[in-house]
């Protein structure tokens, strides 16, 4: 992905004037790991809770998280819940015609199918969760039937239950659960889907997001963004 340059307007931007507000509220799931999720203390952890936290730091804004069920993630941003969708949200052209993204700080990940058997052809009932470029994937195919479900847990739990024949979801997502469960394995081809993660703001907030891209250029030119992929997903190399 081709870098932005980081101007001298750009990095007067992430100074204390860049956006009036004295908190910005970082929306997310909290339930798709490695991205982000809970941890024992109950707190917002995982890729993007690092990433999230050395934006802040670096624009000089005073963040907090805020956690929100994905399947009303986009409606609660819009009427204000909170600031910013920071969530593994891909940026497709009909999310984008609802919010405003920033640049990608993640690169289009494989989506990719996980079943009980890897003879899983692409046809039958395959689960994914709500709302996802996933399960409008899915619902584009020939020969597949859509299920979907509220969190990627219950999608994965319908493929164990037999409800579904399988599961499409970010294969970043599926590579731990499939390596700690013998019962699971990927099967069919990987697809490509999406133009990569990138921070969803209101359309709005024209300030706040030139104020998040500087940052994010800033953390992609001095190797934060990559150095926090690599230690957040095993074996990927960081792309910036």
């Amino acid at each position: 992905m081709k870098k932005l340059i980081l101007t001298t307007a750009a990095l007067a931007l992430m100074s204390g004037t860049a956006f009036a507000q004295d908190t910005v509220r970082m929306g997310t799931e909290g339930a798709y790991p490695p991205y982000n999720f809970l941890n024992d203390d109950g707190e917002v952890d995982g890729f993007e809770r690092d990433l999230g936290d050395a934006i802040c730091e670096t624009a000089e804004l005073s963040c907090e998280w805020v956690t929100n069920d994905w399947d009303s993630i986009i409606p609660n941003l819009v009427s204000g819940n909170y600031d910013t969708i920071i969530a593994g949200m891909s940026i497709t052209d009909e999310r984008d015609e609802v919010i405003d993204f920033t640049q990608a700080y993640f690169p289009p990940d494989p989506s990719a199918f996980a079943a009980m058997s890897d003879a899983f052809d692409g046809t039958g009932v395959v689960a994914a969760q709500t709302g996802t470029i996933q399960a409008s994937h899915i619902a584009s195919m020939d020969g597949a039937a859509l299920v979907e479900f509220a969190t990627p847990e219950e999608t994965i739990a319908a493929v164990k239950s037999g409800e579904a024949d399988a599961v499409l979801a970010d294969k970043a997502f599926l590579d731990p659960i499939v390596a700690e469960d013998a019962d699971l394995m990927f099967a069919s081809d990987d697809v490509m889907l999406g133009g990569g993660i990138g921070i969803g703001v209101r359309e709005s907030d024209t300030e706040l997001k030139a104020t998040l891209d500087a940052a994010i250029t800033a953390l992609k030119e001095d190797g934060t963004v990559n150095t926090l992929i690599e230690k957040w997903f095993d074996g990927m190399t960081g792309p910036y």
